[in-house]
């Protein structure tokens, strides 16, 4: 909360200038994309502002994403004027899953979903899968 009350967007400019900070909105955005290693957080038309404070620059992107999983298919309604990007592999790494299930003496499947819970970390996985029967 700003003391004295509201102002004006002029006077909040000039105090943000004294400040050192710079507020710039970015036009036109179509979407933002934050990938994890194991989803995609995508913001369909967001509002994008580039915040510049005593010299170090933030996005700050506000919207509503839809989470998925890395590599899943966008919509069927994006883009077409778009050039098709490479897919990313469809979730872990064979050699994490490989190595899950050797450590862990589990199947395939229960391999994959332990690195889906421990967030793609092979370690955390296992001990997740060796702790489970305690």
């Amino acid at each position: 909360m700003i003391p004295g009350g509201p102002r004006n967007p002029r006077q909040m400019e000039l105090m943000m200038r004294r400040m050192g900070m710079r507020s710039e909105p970015v036009d036109d955005v179509q979407e933002v994309v934050v990938r994890t290693r194991t989803h995609e957080h995508v913001f369909a038309h967001p509002d994008v502002t580039i915040l510049t404070v005593q010299g170090i620059t933030t996005y700050q992107v506000v919207g509503t994403p839809v989470v998925r999983p890395r590599g899943a298919a966008p919509p069927a309604a994006a883009g077409a004027d778009a050039p098709a990007a490479p897919s990313a592999p469809a979730g872990p790494p064979e050699e994490d899953i490989a190595l899950v299930m050797e450590q862990a003496q589990v199947d395939r499947p229960t391999a994959v979903e332990a690195l889906f819970r421990a967030h793609g970390a092979p370690a955390e996985a296992i001990m997740q899968l060796l702790t489970r029967g305690r």
